[in-house]
């Protein structure tokens, strides 16, 4: 093919930097964004300019989520390659009329640095280049040229070869005693290959992760993946072949998301085990398995590092990984824990793909989900890969909502909101912020539960639980479970709407209604919301908790985090990275539920907005849901913009 450029550029690399310094100046891009930029042309001074503006936009594209970026995406300069105001888009304009006007052009460009390592050469016959450790890589795929920060291309490949080889690696199993199992497990329920109507797809997920090395579960809130999950490990433990005991091991990317996995597990288990009575001794297993752990506690994060204790060279001591929440795992973890698992080992994923993808970079569980939905049944993805859809929990007004919105459904979803079916749901179309800490001091009609009522059990405070050590756990525990039943969610952290103002006005409101006393940046009843990993604390970015007094009168205060039953705690003094946690994002929220949730889409905000993040947000709530929109539209738009986040995963999979 013979490539066909632009004009001859009458800009230089020296006016194209200045541009993106300028444009980092003004927040439109990161500092990173630019520093790129200037970094490929210190390395490569004839790098044409339309390889300093991709280098840019590249590492910018990264900081919203995407692993790669489209080439296609560069012939258009618009909103969706710089989010910016207009004052940006015709800088934007203005400075391509100066770079390459076809994809050919810019591959072109890219394939003459040094610094790219080109698997898409433009000679059929020509090998494509070795790795010799240039910091970006032009890779192809079915869908066309996609440009990668190195590390980030690496990071793809291993994925999609572990996961690959993991599905193809099949297990010994005994079929007889398999299918026996299966049906002890399953209610006595045939095992039935057929795939018709009347499948138990919960039993055909065990099934199927008893063949090979990984499986992924997929489902919405209630659709029972922990509780396959259960029955998997009950199925293992009865199948297993010689005296020494399984090791097994509970992960998730959130402490809370953990905790929750290892209550799910044992209740399950537990019931299960009086239902089996003597033919199983799950007692005895359920006492085996070890805590559930965050995903960097597990592969040993090292402080300051982006290094695991556990790798391919230390690999965990496992036979069977459950992993939690997966739609939160970025791309880089995904890559680490494949890395640190023996080959082995049984890896289960379970997780919902249609939730927000991981706040960094990568949506590893949406892209797997994908693949295996456009692939030959006889992929070994697609054979290891199970979509419940029957959800026992999410059956009333909550759970259709959550489906609309799923489904893209705005005229449904807007009908529900209005009808409020049996106080579950609410919508409000407020004309400032002061709707939210309203709902954060008196809840709403038909959803009572708000933060009135965590406080009012501090203040309620036994005299025993003073010098008691069992009396003050009690009372903690209370506190934090009051705590846990009302939270508001948010889609920014900036802003009128955003989390920093509302966690300042509710903490003035409940202070306003007596309710709180805060004094300096540490008070009693502050939540707070851990926002990086310490493992030396042993807390991790995500936990949440609330600081109260510890035992014994005029105590220092601590923070108290609540894992399942499980109380741990931190002097406040020793907690550096936090913020307030009245009002949270989204994002964070993941691997939570909360009795009653409210939902704040802010003004002037509907780039941020997304049909995931209003699904995400919907499906933490159990019991009553509450909107708040900054603005009328907001929730028809959101539900409008379904994202995907660019990605070469799901190609390398296919």
């Amino acid at each position: 093919m013979t490539a066909t450029h632009s004009p001859v550029s009458t800009v230089g690399a020296g006016a194209v930097l200045a541009t993106l310094q300028r444009w980092a100046d003004k927040g439109w891009l990161r500092r990173i964004d630019s520093a790129l930029a200037n970094f490929v042309h210190q390395h490569d001074p004839r790098a044409q300019p339309a390889v300093l503006v991709a280098a840019a936009l590249l590492t910018h594209r990264e900081g919203r989520g995407h692993t790669c970026m489209s080439l296609q995406t560069l012939l258009v300069p618009d909103e969706a390659l710089l989010e910016a105001p207009p004052e940006a888009q015709l800088e934007l304009a203005a400075l391509w009329g100066s770079l390459p006007l076809t994809l050919d052009g810019w591959e072109q460009a890219l394939r003459a640095s040094p610094l790219v390592r080109s698997l898409a050469p433009s000679d059929a016959q020509k090998p494509p280049a070795a790795d010799q450790g240039q910091p970006l890589v032009l890779g192809v795929s079915h869908s066309g040229p996609l440009l990668y920060l190195r590390r980030y291309y690496l990071h793809e490949q291993h994925v999609a070869q572990s996961v690959l080889a993991r599905c193809a690696a099949s297990h010994a199993v005994v079929e007889v005693a398999a299918a026996r199992w299966l049906g002890l497990l399953f209610d006595g329920a045939p095992v039935n290959d057929a795939p018709t109507v009347g499948v138990d797809w919960q039993q055909r997920a065990c099934a199927v992760a008893l063949r090979a090395g990984l499986t992924v579960i997929t489902g919405g809130p209630g659709t029972g993946k922990t509780y396959t999950a259960a029955r998997l490990l009950a199925l293992l433990f009865a199948l297993q072949s010689d005296a020494k005991p399984l090791r097994i091991g509970l992960a998730a990317p959130t402490g809370k998301a953990a905790a929750r996995l290892r209550q799910a597990i044992d209740t399950s288990l537990s019931e299960l085990s009086q239902r089996l009575g003597t033919q199983l001794d799950l007692a005895a297993f359920t006492s085996r398995i070890g805590a559930a752990k965050t995903l960097h506690a597990l592969l040993g994060a090292r402080p300051d590092t982006r290094q695991f204790r556990f790798h391919r060279g230390n690999l965990l001591d496992l036979d069977v990984l459950i992993v939690d929440e997966a739609s939160m795992v970025h791309l880089e973890m995904m890559s680490a824990l494949l890395e640190a698992m023996p080959s082995g080992a049984r890896l289960v994923f379970l997780g919902d793909k249609d939730q927000l993808a991981s706040v960094e970079a990568g949506s590893v569980l949406g892209d797997l989900c994908r693949a295996a939905a456009s692939a030959q049944h006889a992929h070994p993805l697609a054979q290891q890969t199970v979509v419940l859809q029957h959800s026992r929990r999410f059956g009333g007004a909550i759970g259709r909502l959550a489906l609309a919105v799923n489904v893209g459904q705005s005229a449904q979803a807007l009908q529900l909101l209005a009808a409020n079916p049996e106080g579950a749901l609410q919508g409000y179309q407020p004309t400032g912020p002061d709707a939210v800490w309203q709902l954060a001091v008196h809840g709403r009609a038909g959803a009572r539960a708000c933060y009135a009522d965590y406080l009012h059990t501090m203040r309620a405070r036994p005299d025993n639980s003073l010098h008691d050590p069992a009396s003050h756990s009690a009372w903690v525990k209370a506190v934090v479970r009051a705590f846990d039943r009302f939270r508001i969610l948010c889609a920014v952290h900036a802003g009128e709407w955003g989390t920093g103002n509302l966690n300042r006005a509710i903490e003035h409101a409940l202070a306003q209604a007596g309710l709180l006393a805060p004094s300096g940046a540490w008070f009693s009843g502050r939540p707070v919301m851990v926002t990086r990993n310490d493992p030396e604390l042993g807390v991790f970015n995500g936990d949440v908790g609330v600081a109260l007094p510890g035992l014994g009168k005029g105590t220092a205060l601590r923070v108290y985090f609540l894992d399942g039953d499980q109380l741990r705690s931190v002097s406040v003094s020793r907690l550096a990275h936090v913020e307030t946690a009245f009002a949270m994002t989204v994002h964070k929220s993941q691997g939570s539920e909360f009795e009653h949730t409210v939902l704040v889409l802010p003004a002037g905000g509907s780039k941020v907005l997304g049909r995931e993040l209003v699904y995400t947000g919907i499906t933490r709530a159990r019991q009553q849901f509450t909107l708040v929109e900054g603005q009328a539209g907001l929730l028809a738009q959101a539900i409008a913009h379904a994202s995907q986040r660019v990605s070469g995963l799901e190609h390398w999979l296919a």
